[in-house]
């Protein structure tokens, strides 16, 4: 006979959204457990060491905070004490495209005529005119939801903006923003994204208030950690996989090798997985459309790791940015007090999805290939890694792919109006269910504490 337990509130995933509502449950005197399918905590956040030559630590996830909009994930890196270093944008980047690779000033747009620059501003200044005009908090109430949410991002950049420039553009956004192509997700999902982010500027930044500004000399993995120490261990179950959540007039019931019994559940984990669950009663038929009709993009990096910091001493920032191969786009991801000298690389959308299916030495072959010939147009010898990490979260059973679930044409202002409603006791939290910041550690934050804050008053 399966053992069981009897608990206030059930947790289901140990990622950053999960433990912060069990802390928040937690300091609010109710009992509660933690299950979480993978033999770790931290979701998507993953920190391990660079190589055997140094101290230093490299995010194989999530990487980036910053201390002026995503004040709760800044907050806890001050209470936690970890260092934050400065994404770099000093030197010049690369910009590969149809086989050949130019240096520009960092920040700068790709090897475009005065013509197409001029194109590029006026497209993305209309583009954030209907991000600032949209609708944060319900999408679906803002101006032209509906047009906009019955067609793909690449539709609506053709019709708005030409099939030109725009249509490379919005493929960038989508891929390097989503990991997913123009054609994946509805217009009205990616403004928002983009809103949820606090617009254009910041989302695609790595400057003061970007998206990208700091990073965590200690790795993110650190965070959850630290949110699992405030927690008893023995309320934390790992490899402990929920695959059935009952509810009746007991409460709930989860099964993971164990049954749980519990007054409410926190789920935290993607709407693209809620299908790995056997609900009883089923899920509402909107959650249940959340479910089945989202999906992750592909996010995956290698991180090549040297002796030395060889860009810095040549004036080049570390970034390039491609169309032409498994590299999309690279960050320095330096931490030069730890002797920690890498690139990281980041294979996204369908160019990331193809080379995730060679063999593993053709896919770091590729990687290095590639790295090599666009570096090697600026330098004489790009000097051979000491190491190279990938993790492709594609091929993770647990996740299946990030940063964060997207919505097709007529999802948003459909079945997407209730992802944040709760389905009798159970509970939605994770990065996607945020307002703002979605698909970062920020939202995961926030969307912890939200669903803690209704758990508790519901309780009250």
């Amino acid at each position: 006979m399966i053992p069981s337990s009897f608990v206030d509130v059930i947790v289901i995933g140990a990622g950053l959204s999960g433990l912060q509502a069990a802390v928040d449950l937690d300091k609010a005197g109710l009992s509660y457990i933690v299950l979480e399918a993978n033999d770790r905590v931290g979701g998507k956040t993953l920190s391990v060491p660079s190589s055997s030559k140094s101290d230093g630590i490299v995010d194989l996830g999530a990487a980036w905070i910053n201390d002026s909009s995503q004040k709760e994930m800044y907050a806890l890196a001050q209470e936690f004490g970890f260092d934050l270093i400065v994404q770099r944008t000093e030197g010049l980047s690369l910009d590969q495209s149809n086989g050949t690779t130019h240096a520009i000033p960092y920040g700068q747009f790709g090897d475009f005529t005065d013509e197409q620059l001029a194109e590029i501003v006026v497209i993305l200044t209309k583009l954030q005119e209907y991000v600032d005009r949209s609708n944060l908090e319900h999408p679906h109430l803002g101006p032209d939801a509906e047009k906009l949410d019955s067609m793909t991002a690449l539709e609506f950049a053709s019709k708005e903006f030409g099939q030109g420039i725009a249509k490379v553009l919005v493929a960038i956004l989508t891929r390097d923003l989503l990991g997913v192509e123009s054609n994946e997700l509805s217009a009205l999902f990616l403004i928002n994204y983009i809103k949820s982010g606090t617009g254009l500027a910041n989302i695609s930044s790595d400057r003061k208030d970007g998206g990208q500004y700091l990073r965590n000399r200690q790795g993110n993995e650190r965070f959850a950690i630290k949110l699992a120490a405030k927690l008893s261990k023995k309320n934390i179950k790992l490899n402990s996989p929920v695959v059935k959540i009952t509810q009746d007039k007991k409460g709930c019931t989860t099964k993971s090798g164990h049954k749980y019994h519990s007054k409410k559940v926190i789920l935290s984990v993607p709407t693209s997985l809620y299908p790995k669950i056997d609900f009883e009663p089923h899920l509402s038929p909107a959650k249940k459309e959340l479910g089945d009709s989202t999906e992750l993009g592909y996010y995956s990096k290698s991180i090549l790791v040297f002796d030395e910091p060889w860009w810095r001493n040549t004036n080049l920032s570390g970034v390039l940015t491609s169309m032409d191969g498994p590299i999309s786009f690279t960050r320095d991801s330096c931490v030069p007090e730890d002797k920690q000298y890498s690139i990281t690389c980041f294979h996204v959308g369908q160019p990331g999805r193809k080379w995730s299916k060679l063999p593993e030495q053709e896919r770091k072959d590729a990687v290095v290939k590639q790295f090599k010939d666009a570096f090697g147009t600026v330098i004489d010898k790009v000097p051979e890694p000491i190491d190279i990490m990938e993790k492709d979260w594609l091929k993770d059973p647990w996740f299946l792919g990030g940063p964060s679930p997207v919505m097709k044409p007529g999802l948003l202002t459909g079945a997407g109006t209730s992802i944040r409603d709760p389905f009798k006791s159970i509970h939605f939290i994770g990065t996607e269910t945020s307002v703002v910041w979605k698909g970062y550690m920020e939202g995961a934050i926030r969307s912890g504490i939200r669903g803690a804050r209704d758990v508790i008053e519901a309780l009250d």
